[in-house]
């Protein structure tokens, strides 16, 4: 057989989507993949738009249209920027894209050349390692504090680095926001070491605690790109997301989408766009941080009924996951083949280093589970590690039974 591509050496399909396959079992208790609740599907109001769009402008919701997308959409969002962010933000700056996954990959083509160095967080988003690892980049990895990246660790790493790839606001997996002192002084080593910022903010909107802070783009917009969805705030099946950027940035986003689909699907950004018009938005979004607030505290309820106390977990001001550290010793891994059996899903941390670390970390998603079947999951859970916990104990006894034969011997 003709040989492939060298990108497509070592590559790997996305671990999550793997686990997912369990998760069609609907007798499985998903934490796995990071789904928004179909509760929050605005399913009527979506019917009525899609009809509207349909009556009023048939031909042209089903015609080739411009790569950089719908305008009346586009300038939602800016005007959205603007008055929620207080980011000075045109329609001209927005490029919509087929969802975050197709703006991670246009950003990696239009930025990254093979063994450029790429920072990303640690943990980090598996699906951006997953779309920027086909580019052959150079991972440096900045351990995530509670308030933001480890400064002096991101300092050395952005040291000759192309780009800097993170999550801002409750990032998955870790469920970890960067406070406001962070976003500073991450903008001002951006400016001093001359690097892209790749912002991405997916779950922005989903804040049900704390104080809503700008995007770190807002300090340092002319090296940065920022990343939006409508997939956790409509609706995932619609695949529609965008790109905020400026100048040459952006004219490169065009022409690498112009490469790949030539725009993403006018009917889709058409019913989205009247959707949003003839609805009450923020009503709905309040909605889904009301469902997701109360959904994370069951949860963390249910850990710290059910979980042993030396199992770390962050505490999420919004967004969709929680984040457990396991006692030493112990194996996600081995934790999910109990779990399995046990019929509950999560996913292992170590799907979200480049470094080959992680093993003792896992990803809780609890944004498409009702109270009861959180409780009953993370049950099943906390018996799963007791096992764990029981076989490391017997493991170490033997270890050290071993040892004293072998000094007797």
């Amino acid at each position: 057989m003709p040989q492939f591509a060298l990108r497509m050496q070592g590559a790997q399909r996305s671990f999550i989507r793997e686990i997912l396959k369990v998760t069609a079992d609907p007798t499985v208790i998903s934490f796995a993949g990071g789904l928004p609740n179909p509760a929050s599907f605005p399913v009527a109001e979506i019917a009525a738009a899609a009809s509207a769009v349909l009556a009023e402008s048939g031909a042209r919701a089903l015609q080739y249209s411009a790569t950089e997308g719908y305008l009346p959409l586009r300038q939602w969002i800016a005007d959205r920027y603007r008055a929620k962010k207080g980011l000075d933000v045109d329609p001209a700056d927005i490029l919509i894209t087929t969802g975050s996954q197709q703006a991670l990959d246009l950003a990696a083509k239009v930025l990254v050349n093979a063994g450029d160095p790429v920072v990303i967080e640690k943990p980090g988003y598996l699906g951006a390692i997953q779309a920027f690892s086909l580019f052959r980049p150079h991972w440096r990895s900045v351990p995530l504090l509670d308030d933001g990246p480890d400064l002096p660790a991101l300092d050395r790493a952005l040291a000759g680095a192309k780009l800097f790839y993170a999550v801002t606001s409750f990032q998955n997996p870790s469920g970890l926001s960067y406070s406001e002192a962070k976003r500073a002084q991450v903008a001002e080593l951006l400016r001093r070491h001359d690097c892209f910022f790749l912002e991405d903010d997916p779950y922005g909107e989903l804040r049900f605690a704390g104080r809503d802070l700008p995007p770190v783009y807002a300090q340092r917009p002319e090296h940065s790109l920022l990343l939006g969805t409508f997939s956790k705030i409509a609706a995932p099946g619609f695949r529609l997301g965008w790109i905020v950027a400026q100048g040459e940035i952006m004219e490169r986003l065009v022409i690498a989408k112009q490469a790949a689909d030539l725009h993403t699907g006018s009917l889709d950004q058409m019913v989205v766009q009247r959707f949003l018009a003839d609805n009450d938005f923020e009503a709905h979004v309040a909605r889904i941080r009301k469902l997701y607030g109360g959904q994370c505290r069951a949860m963390q309820e249910a850990i710290a009924r059910h979980f042993p106390r030396d199992v770390r977990v962050t505490a999420p001001e919004g967004g969709m996951f929680l984040w457990a550290t396991l006692p030493e010793g112990l194996s996600s891994m081995e934790l999910l083949q109990l779990a399995v059996e046990r019929k509950v899903a999560f996913v292992p941390g170590a799907a979200f280093h480049v470094d080959g670390t992680g093993e003792d970390t896992l990803r809780l998603n609890y944004s498409n589970a009702d109270s009861e079947t959180i409780n009953e999951g993370i049950r099943r859970l906390a018996q799963c590690l007791e096992i764990c916990r029981a076989r490391r104990s017997a493991s170490l006894d033997l270890d050290e039974a071993a040892m004293q034969r072998g000094c007797q011997d």
